[in-house]
């Protein structure tokens, strides 16, 4: 039986040994990763030191020289070898990352669903129905209410609107027959005018009779645009 083969057997004595914790493994595996890393950067130094040899002696001591050449090939087959171990336990820690956080969510996942069963069950689809129905109910009367608030009372709007504006223009017509009652007008002298002699007026009096003319004819002008008005 190989060695490999004795050390599979061998370990069916633990079958009865509790599996490690996923955070238990992932952490064997970092370790392990760090304690390749180190031995690679042994071997890299070796390699490098064994090169050095081999040109030094040269030609000088080719014995020595083969030796570190054997010596350096030797060690690039334990650094390659460290590389596929590197690479196979890096693939293995991501998958177990992997199903440890896919177990974590499907575990939480569980609990929520749990939660959410849980909680339904105090809810019947029914009350439900009929709450929705009557807060629908409720918003319809606030609405309403709103409505019948914004609205303007139109108090005594069924009079006759021709027969208010037929009122209103005697009030205005009695108001301006006042006003026009009030306004004095100049007087007008009763006897004639006594006969004088001919002769020509005077430019001091042509001037004042002129004067007179106007003042009354900016009196009558006044009074006719106020008539209008």
């Amino acid at each position: 039986m190989s060695k490999l083969g004795k050390f599979f057997n061998g370990g069916r004595s633990s079958k009865g040994r509790a599996a490690p914790s996923p955070q238990e493994a992932l952490a064997r595996l970092r370790e392990t990763e760090e304690m390749l890393g180190k031995k690679q950067e042994y071997l890299e130094t070796r390699i490098q030191r064994e090169l050095a040899l081999a040109k030094k002696h040269g030609t000088q001591n080719k014995r020595a020289a083969l030796q570190a050449l054997k010596r350096k090939k030797k060690f690039e087959k334990q650094l390659t070898q460290i590389d596929g171990t590197l690479s196979t336990i890096e693939f293995q820690r991501e998958a177990l990352e992997n199903s440890h956080t896919n177990t974590e969510v499907l575990r939480n996942m569980g609990l929520a669903a749990k939660a959410m069963k849980a909680v339904h069950e105090n809810m019947d689809l029914n009350k439900i129905d009929d709450l929705m129905q009557e807060i629908t109910e409720q918003q319809d009367i606030a609405q309403e209410i709103s409505e019948a608030f914004s609205q303007r009372v139109g108090f005594g709007d069924g009079f006759d609107e021709d027969e208010l504006m037929a009122e209103l223009e005697e009030l205005e017509q009695e108001e301006l027959n006042k006003k026009m009652t009030n306004i004095r007008l100049p007087k007008v002298p009763s006897s004639s005018l006594v006969a004088q002699p001919d002769r020509k007026p005077s430019a001091h009096r042509s001037r004042t009779a002129s004067s007179r003319r106007t003042e009354e004819e900016d009196d009558f002008n006044e009074l006719a645009a106020w008539a209008s008005c």
